[in-house]
């Protein structure tokens, strides 16, 4: 294991669209040295969301960069890319940026963009994936960190948590059990990065140098 005092801190920019619980976590894990790097802005495509007070509190550097400033996905991603660059980051994470990201933005950050998504990947990618797992009465569900690539909530997983699932869940009950797994691992997957534990090569996750497995790292 790689000791992280030697490394220089990594430069962090998260990427939100509303409350930003993930991007706390993250903040909290950087301030206090569980994580060997430094939330260095935050970009939101949405103005008057929480995320972006969290920012402020933390003296973070925050903008607002609208979708609907733009007449094509092509032209908000370049923009993107551009107030992203200007922070001169080694990691962009997207902690509910509720966005489709084009291939060349996949590309501009590739082995570098990580992403959070509340299911059990492969299963429910997109939207509404709390209900959907109600739906089709699983007894389990969760939350999967995971590289980004150009297939929508298809890159390679990093890491995953599973959370019961109860015959009188709502929506609601299981997205608030979810919630609380996703502020224990994204801040993990995030310091392993930020150790240079963590790379993306050949289009799989590898920890330690180890390929990671389909589920991602399990030590159970």
């Amino acid at each position: 294991m790689t000791n992280s005092v030697n490394i220089a801190k990594k430069r962090i920019v998260v990427l939100i669209s509303g409350g930003g619980t993930n991007l706390q976590a993250i903040i909290d894990a950087c301030k206090d040295g569980y994580i060997n790097g430094e939330v260095v802005a935050v970009i939101s495509n949405k103005a008057d969301v929480y995320g972006l007070i969290r920012a402020e509190q933390a003296g973070i550097s925050h903008a607002v960069l609208s979708h609907k400033d733009h007449d094509s996905r092509e032209s908000y991603d370049q923009a993107l890319v551009s107030k992203i660059n200007s922070f001169s980051p080694d990691l962009v994470v997207l902690a509910g940026f509720m966005r489709i990201l084009t291939a060349d933005f996949v590309q501009t950050y590739s082995g570098k963009l990580l992403n959070i998504h509340p299911s059990l990947l492969p299963k429910y990618q997109g939207l509404n994936t709390h209900q959907r797992a109600i739906d089709a009465k699983d007894n389990e569900h969760g939350v999967s960190v995971h590289f980004v690539t150009e297939e929508l909530d298809g890159g390679p997983v990093i890491l995953q948590a599973k959370v019961p699932v109860f015959s009188e869940d709502s929506a609601d009950d299981l997205a608030s059990r979810v919630h609380q797994q996703e502020h224990r691992i994204y801040p993990l997957v995030v310091k392993w990065f930020c150790e240079n534990r963590l790379s993306m090569q050949n289009e799989q996750a590898v920890l330690d140098g180890n390929i990671l497995p389909a589920s991602g790292y399990a030590n159970d």
